[in-house]
């Protein structure tokens, strides 16, 4: 294996700078290549970032110095691209949400197992180090019993953010509204602690933005295998947006994480802790971004390559946030609970 590992940008969307920047903090990864369309953003986005453009996306299969593929198109164009870096012998990382069906990100998940090579999903969120505390804090049985987990998504996104691609809102490429695109990361770290959802009954529509196929508002209820229930809120309709909330509470204590920052902390048997004011970050600045939970996920992937093992965020552990949201879209549209298998 190489002393680094050289990685194959595909896409040059808003979030591809937040990965170039977090690339260039690891010492044994970078980036080389990148590839989008038209030909003519490719060449701009790699004069900007100092990366050469890849005429075509068979170039970057066939070039044997790529050993990473980090996919930042949309959502469903994941698995596709995924797939086919995996038969060319790539290890493949893609945003999230993996893709925007089950049957597609059990594609993917398949060929990267066939090819023996690793698959990472980005989800940062959960290496921010208020979640890493909440870890540590179940792991050690400070909360007790967990009895319920709640996540509240209540963002703003203009008219003009859907505007500014054409793949925004639609059931085709983005899956979804708010739940699979903006809520995902905090349904994603709900389930990393609360473990694995029995059933959901959910409400969704479209109160905004009439420019969009999706809902941009929802609730859904959930019960988790463990018996503990949860609240789910997603919206890009709140303005101006408020701060994302994790809640997690146990028999012994609650936890609540909001944006970026441990905003409420009381276990039995410690003093409790509260935040000031905790500042909206991505409510409504989709750009507004810690580059710094990047970093250390891109570190466990590089590690985990290096290593052999799954990352900690891997094919699976994406594919349970993809059930969840899938499912409450279903409620949303039968009106009734489903029942995850």
């Amino acid at each position: 294996m190489p002393e680094k590992l050289n990685i194959a940008l595909i896409g040059s969307g808003a979030v591809a700078p937040h990965h170039i920047n977090a690339w260039k903090q690891i010492d044994d990864a970078q980036v080389r290549v990148v590839f989008s369309t038209p030909e003519e953003k490719c060449r701009e986005f790699a004069q900007k970032f100092g990366l050469e453009c890849a005429q075509n996306f068979d170039a970057i299969l066939n070039n044997p110095e790529i050993d990473i593929l980090d996919i930042v198109v949309p959502s469903g164009a994941h698995a596709e691209l995924g797939i086919a870096g995996a038969k060319a012998g790539k290890h493949i990382m893609v945003e999230k949400p993996i893709d925007v069906t089950l049957e597609k990100a059990d594609a993917l998940i398949n060929a990267c197992r066939q090819a023996n090579v690793t698959l990472g999903v980005v989800s940062q969120y959960r290496f921010m180090e208020p979640v890493q505390k909440l870890y540590q804090y179940v792991r050690d049985g400070k909360m007790g019993d967990l009895i319920e987990g709640d996540a509240y998504i209540k963002w703003f996104r203009s008219k003009e953010y859907y505007a500014s691609g054409a793949w925004r809102g639609t059931f085709e490429l983005d899956g979804g509204g708010p739940f699979i695109n903006q809520g995902i990361h905090f349904i994603d770290m709900l389930l990393s602690v609360m473990g694995p959802v029995k059933s959901v009954y959910a409400k969704t529509k479209n109160v905004a933005h009439p420019e969009i196929q999706v809902e941009d508002i929802g609730v859904a209820m959930v019960e988790f295998v463990s018996g503990a229930f949860g609240i789910i809120q997603a919206s890009t309709a709140i303005y101006p947006g408020l701060p994302a909330r994790l809640e997690i509470h146990g028999t012994k204590g609650t936890i609540c994480i909001e944006g970026e920052k441990l905003a409420f902390l009381h276990v039995q048997g410690e003093e409790p802790f509260k935040a000031g004011q905790v500042e909206a970050a991505g409510a409504a600045d989709p750009m507004s971004i810690d580059v710094t939970p990047f970093v250390r996920e891109f570190e466990d992937i590089v590690s985990a390559i290096r290593e052999k093992r799954e990352p900690i965020v891997n094919g699976a552990e994406a594919r349970r946030s993809l059930q969840l949201i899938l499912a409450i879209y279903e409620s949303s549209k039968s009106g009734e609970k489903v029942v995850l298998n």
